[in-house]
């Protein structure tokens, strides 16, 4: 749901909070508020998209926030500007982060790993810039266990994508972050399970 990856252009970043609004009223903010309340040491967010999670952010705390889209990167420096963290915009993408090895105590991710071309390498990317036994925080889509909502997910990938900045709704992302390694702390699923507040690990 934000750029991760690609250029979507000035008309996706500009729509992009309005379409957002309602949800981030009813419930999303929430979510968000108590994923940043966990965050410590530096942080780097990925997919920052149009800042939406810099907010949250607590004072005292420094923040990194990658977003590749230039027209998401400037409405997130706006954003970054009234925050009570301390928050740096970088260009960048997931896969290829721009920082040494264990710069980063906590990761954070909400509704990133959806969109990110090759989520197996932005997660290797993460583990990489953590420090060891640093955590991973996000706010992810994932591909339902239960039928039929597992298989309308798949059949509605493809034109979600099309629509929704290259959203994959049939990602498999908790066994992904597994298998690059995090130890899954802890799973709160929301709306059946498509969505997932999750805290993991990394070893």
């Amino acid at each position: 749901m934000t750029a991760a990856n690609t250029t979507l252009g000035g008309s996706f970043a500009a729509a992009y909070d309005a379409l957002m609004w309602p949800f981030e009223r009813v419930a999303i903010g929430a979510w968000r508020r108590r994923l940043a309340a966990r965050a410590g040491g530096r942080v780097l967010e990925i997919g920052a998209g149009t800042g939406s999670q810099l907010r949250w952010y607590g004072a005292g705390l420094e923040v990194v926030a990658l977003e590749p889209d230039p027209e998401m990167a400037a409405r997130a420096r706006r954003r970054a500007a009234g925050a009570a963290a301390s928050v740096r915009i970088v260009e960048g993408s997931a896969e290829a982060l721009p920082f040494p090895d264990g710069s980063f105590d906590t990761a954070v991710a909400t509704f990133c790993l959806c969109t990110v071309q090759d989520p197996a390498a932005a997660l290797a990317e993460l583990r990489r810039v953590l420090v060891p036994g640093g955590r991973l925080l996000a706010i992810e889509h994932v591909h339902l266990s239960w039928q039929p909502g597992r298989r309308l997910q798949s059949l509605a990938a493809p034109a979600w994508a099309s629509l929704a900045g290259g959203c994959r709704l049939d990602r498999d992302t908790l066994a992904a972050i597994r298998e690059a390694g995090f130890d899954l702390l802890e799973e709160r699923p929301h709306v059946l399970g498509w969505i997932v507040e999750l805290a993991a690990s990394g070893r």
